[in-house]
Formats: structure tokens, sequence, C-alpha cells
């Protein structure tokens, strides 16, 4: 079981990648177009933000019950000072419910009753500041000791 949570959190990844994008996207170009908010807007950040916290609580199982999970640690392991072990139980969790948290307050910004350019302004600078925190704590390949493959099950 924890291999499939871990491919699925490492494929939601790109799900939230592609749809972080979108929203991006969107904002700018509603902020800068001056557009109207849309439905269609509010749907993105909404299925923007409810994958991330999917994959939020896929990892909270990973950090806790996981392969390498607070309960699985060797006896006498300073997570501190071990550079893995404090990547995946400290900065990458971290890292990943700070963007969480400026994911969700972008779509909150959809609920607002702000002038639309606010709207798109606000959830711009969230997601751009989401996608930044998110490229900087995700475990790519070319890291040394805590890198992934891009895709599960590829080495």
């Amino acid at each position: 079981m924890d291999t499939g949570l871990l491919h699925l959190h490492n494929l939601m990844r790109w799900v939230i990648l592609v749809l972080l994008l979108v929203s991006i996207f969107k904002a700018l170009s509603g902020w800068q177009g001056k557009k109207t908010f849309s439905p269609g807007d509010k749907k993105v950040w909404l299925f923007t933000m409810i994958s991330a916290h999917i994959t939020l609580l896929v990892g909270l199982y990973q950090v806790t019950f996981g392969r390498y999970g607070f309960t699985k640690l060797p006896e006498g392991t300073n997570i501190m000072k071990e550079k893995f072990y404090r990547f995946f139980l400290v900065e990458h969790p971290v890292g990943m419910i700070i963007a969480i948290v400026l994911i969700t307050l972008a779509h909150g910004m959809s609920k607002k009753a702000v002038p639309d350019e606010t709207k798109y302004r606000k959830a711009f600078f969230y997601l751009l500041i989401a996608l930044i925190v998110i490229l900087a704590t995700v475990p790519w390949p070319f890291r040394e000791v805590v890198g992934r493959p891009l895709f599960p099950g590829m080495n």
C-alpha cells in the first residue's frame, strides 16, 4: 500500500502543476485584460485547491505512516542532521503546507465581494508564490540524496 500511495502522491504533483499553471494563466489574463470574473475561473481554482488538498492528505499519511514516516524511523535518528529525513519529514511537508494555504487563499478570493481586478490580481500573486514554493520543495530527480523519478516506477 505504501508504494501505491507514494506513486499516487508522485502523480498528483503533475496534476497540481498543470492546474496551477492554468490557474495562474487565468488569473493573469483576467487581471491584465480587465475581464469579468467567470464561473469557469472559480472552477479551475476550485479543482486546483481540491487536488492540492487530496495530495496533502496522502502526503500526511506518508509522513506519518509511510515507508520513511515518523512511526518507522530507526531508533536514534536525528532528523535535523540527516539530509534525507530533514527534507522528507520537515522541509517538504512545511513547504507544501505553505503552498496549499496560498492556493486555498487564491480560491477564497473567488468568493469575496471585491472588484474582479482585485480578485485576479491577488489570486495571481498567491498562486505564483505557491508555484515557486512547490517547485523549490519537490524532490526533483536532480536533487542529491532526496531526488525521486519524474514518474513513479521509472528510475
